[in-house]
């Protein structure tokens, strides 16, 4: 069914309603209309990497691990095993009357907000820090929960429009204050991409203000920008209770009913929330009129038509048994294994079993199932912790001790310990004197990096106050690294940490985010060499937050790989593989449109394998405008494919870079080619001083001029 059917048979249906079941349908929990056949429907579900929080469900990698992966074909099949569960799902409930939160098909995922400062808790569930892989990522899940048949199978939502990435304890007052020449080159790129290539079904607003509106009633940003500059035809929805902030903690407005006013004159179609409750006072008030109660209730309908919530569609024999399935469970064993960052390797991985009789694994998150999950997940049938990945990999052929070590972030594990010392610490060395090779699992996870107020939070708000792990887990790896034995380390958590110290004094480094219900199995199939790591970063690790711009400041100056001015401890793209893997023969072609013009470039590498082991890797290509003065400082990733290499042979890549890729923006904030000038670069990695030194390979590059 096309929107335009869908549209003119919601008007049909509204035109019938009374202005009161009208409203009441701009509610997040819209109740049933029975008189004309209107169920009752929740708007609220979420599938930030999976059905979630409504029962059983695949467990993918969290979003910032699917980011690792750059993989726009996985993203695409994760997106469709959503929809397939999530229209299981709903069938089985539906049929059984239960209507209830998390149970629609309406899902507020992905989350395309910019990764722009490591202390931001919510960073995890993003794609990383750069507009254009964020965007191209975004598509293909998008594309896959929606899909291309009759029906639309679920619909996805871009969140949190528009410029939102904490800090957290402050989200519900505070004013993001974002420059023209920032918005456009870094906070809106994706949503636009989210909006105009993959056609999203909804937008969500932020919490806070930015420039001085709400997100949730923003007229610059979601009347000018969002549906008049680029056409959006789908629904908007608040954050959750965030038009309530209106008049409690923004003070925009003075009363409920003003703020029902104003969200509904921005175009907010639903309230997450309990304000749109008053809707019928603001309307008798005279503050509203029942023709844009109309409008925001025919957009919905409009969604619920398409979804084919009133006919027999293709989904509705989807079974149960699809949830959780085997086919489901393989897709996310690879973006586990596509997403786990390989930072240093000594030569140590892989591991050979045949030369091992004891490995000592130690640390709070070797067998914590919080730390495979993320958050906004779902029920898992079934965990793999590291720790069990690796006994399941070793069998009774090496003996694996195990030490928890220490508590995530407290003291100690037993409150009746001595407090000045750590009670685990005896035990790591002891299971250290004992093991040929030592694997420390350290890191985070949701109750100390998530969202405002999230029960367990270590910090009343979800965020970081640094980039150090906490000092318990300090004590243990400096502990397990003064035993002069064989070190891996192994980091899960969905954001930077400063690993400086396993950098300096570690045989190896691995980056596993938070992989998923299964993704012990596939951090010991890496471990073990079953598999190559070919996770790259989709953030820039950095020494200390020393190093960055006031957390509060929006500014993107010295934020992130493109205007970052030191040496970052890790680059955004690096990430080690067991091959030896390199680009070659480098040409770039400029393309042009059917008016002639210029449309963008071709760009053909020979990727090269020089190495002994089979391996994915991922050619990136990235552009720097020479000839503008306010271009991004720093080459800008504008192309990337992931490829299979087998050892000692080569493979022809050919990557399209967008018009877009050599455009720059000006304080104003407007877009176009500035310049004729231009560096292309491409690798394995982005072309910086750091990645050279720690790959000892360098990118090819290419003036061109256009």
């Amino acid at each position: 069914m096309n929107r335009e059917e869908a549209r003119k048979r919601a008007k049909e249906l509204v035109a019938q309603m009374t202005v009161e079941e009208k409203a009441s349908q701009l509610r997040y929990d819209s109740p049933a209309i029975d008189r004309l056949g209107v169920p009752a429907y929740n708007w609220w579900n979420e599938a930030l990497h999976g059905v979630a929080r409504a029962g059983s469900a695949t467990m993918f990698p969290q979003a910032i691990a699917l980011a690792a992966t750059f993989d726009t074909d996985l993203m695409k099949e994760v997106g469709e095993v959503i929809a397939t569960e999530g229209r299981a799902k709903y069938n089985e409930q539906s049929k059984r009357g239960d209507r209830d939160i998390y149970k629609g098909l309406t899902f507020w995922s992905p989350n395309v907000n910019i990764f722009r400062d490591p202390r931001w808790g919510r960073g995890h569930e993003t794609y990383g820090e750069d507009p254009f892989l964020t965007g191209t990522l975004a598509v293909p899940f998008i594309e896959g929960i929606q899909g291309d048949g009759e029906y639309m199978k679920a619909a996805a939502c871009a969140k949190h429009f528009a410029v939102h990435s904490g800090p957290e304890g402050e989200r519900h007052f505070f004013d993001a204050k974002a420059s023209k020449k920032d918005l456009e080159e870094t906070y809106l790129p994706a949503f636009e991409t989210c909006v105009k290539d993959a056609k999203v079904e909804a937008v969500m607003g932020a919490y806070n203000r930015t420039n001085g509106e709400p997100c949730c009633a923003n007229k610059p940003l979601m009347v000018d920008t969002l549906r008049g500059k680029w056409g959006f035809q789908g629904h908007f929805v608040s954050d959750c209770w965030a038009i309530r902030d209106f008049h409690e903690n923004h003070k925009v407005t003075a009363t409920a009913e003003e703020s029902v006013k104003l969200a509904l004159e921005m175009g907010c179609d639903v309230n997450c929330g309990c304000t749109y409750q008053k809707m019928m006072n603001a309307y008798r008030a005279g503050l509203i009129t029942e023709e844009q109660i109309t409008e925001s209730a025919v957009r919905l309908f409009t969604t619920r038509f398409l979804l084919g919530m009133f006919d027999k569609t293709e989904y509705d024999n989807i079974p149960f048994t699809v949830v959780e399935c085997d086919e489901h469970q393989k897709i996310a064993h690879k973006a586990a294994a596509e997403s786990i960052v390989l930072l240093k390797n000594n030569g140590l991985l892989p591991l050979d079993k045949s030369k091992l009789k004891t490995i000592g694994v130690v640390g709070p998150n070797a067998d914590s199932r919080i730390a495979l999950m993320g958050n906004y997940h779902g029920t898992a049938s079934r965990f793999v912790t590291v720790l069990e990945g690796i006994e399941d990999k070793v069998g009774s052929d090496v003996r694996v001790l195990y030490s928890e070590g220490c508590d995530l972030w407290k003291p100690n594990l037993s409150n009746l310990s001595d407090q000045d010392y750590p009670d685990r610490l005896s035990e790591v060395q002891t299971v250290a004197d004992y093991s040929d090779v030592m694997v420390v699992v350290v890191g985070l996870d949701e109750n100390l990096e998530g969202e405002e107020g999230d029960a367990g939070n270590q910090f009343a708000s979800g965020d970081k106050i640094n980039l150090e792990l906490p000092i318990p887990q300090r004590q243990l790896l400096n502990s397990v690294l003064d035993c002069n034995k064989p070190t891996i380390v192994i980091n899960m958590s969905g954001s930077a940490i400063n690993l400086g110290v396993a950098q300096e004094k570690a045989a190896a480094v691995i980056q596993a985010w938070y992989p998923g219900a299964r993704g012990g199995q596939d951090v010991a199939d890496i471990l073990f060499g079953d598999v190559s790591p070919s996770g790259k970063l989709p953030v820039t690790f950095y020494h200390s937050t020393e190093e960055l711009p006031d957390f509060k400041d929006y500014s993107m100056k010295n934020r992130t790989y493109r205007y970052f001015e030191g040496e970052p401890l890790y680059p955004f793209g690096y990430g080690l593989t067991y091959g030896k893997c390199c680009v070659k023969d480098m040409s770039v072609e400029p393309v042009k449109d059917d008016k002639g013009e210029f449309a963008g470039a071709v760009v053909k590498v020979t990727a090269v394998n020089e190495g002994s082991f089979e391996t994915d890797d991922v050619v990136q290509v990235y552009v720097k405008d020479t000839g503008y003065e306010l271009a991004i400082p720093n080459p800008c990733l504008s192309g990337f494919r992931r490829v299979h290499l087998l050892p000692g042979k080569e493979t022809s890549v050919e990557i399209r870079l967008d018009r877009r890729a050599f455009t720059s923006v000006d304080e104003e904030g407007n877009r176009q080619l500035f310049s004729h000038d231009f560096k292309v670069f491409a690798g394995m990695s982005q072309p910086d001083k750091r990645s050279e030194e720690l790959t000892g390979i360098k990118c090819i590059e290419k003036d061109v001029q256009i």
